[in-house]
């Protein structure tokens, strides 16, 4: 029987640093989808569901970076479960929350209005996540 190997505490460092620089990139094109993206006469879907796509990629990363432990599979399942779990809190209601979501800052993390339509972009948007996690250099593993 194999012992388990552990992982080297290096490349779990570099591999976090990565996913973290990802992530920022992926939260500027999120930011910028979403303040330029009907400046730019993009229609409202692709604003709309690519900045839930997009917030999904960065919750999966962000998950990568704080459990770099986890497997692919894994980190995409605690994404997967977070977005879930933000989307149906949209259905809670009370004064100090809805007033968060009045502010930029709760707009973007929190969103404001159900929709299952979202699960499904986060779900599109994690499954990026991996992809991109599994294409940069350096981040192969089987999962």
């Amino acid at each position: 029987m194999h012992e388990a190997q552990r992982p080297n505490p290096v490349a779990l460092r570099q591999r976090s640093l990565i996913r973290a620089a990802l992530a920022l990139v992926v939260i500027a094109c999120g930011l910028g989808l979403r303040w330029y993206g009907f400046p730019l006469g993009l229609p409202a879907f692709v604003v709309k569901y690519g900045g839930s796509l997009l917030w999904a990629t960065m919750v999966f990363l962000l998950v990568g970076v704080l459990l770099p432990r986890l497997t692919r599979a894994q980190i995409a399942a605690v994404a997967m479960a977070i977005a879930v779990m933000v989307e149906f809190s949209r259905l809670v209601h009370t004064p100090w929350l809805d007033t968060f979501r009045l502010t930029m800052a709760g707009a973007l993390l929190l969103g404001r209005i159900f929709s299952l339509w979202n699960l499904v972009a986060y779900a599109v948007g994690i499954a990026f996540g991996v992809w991109i996690d599994r294409s940069i250099g350096g981040m192969r593993r089987v999962d």
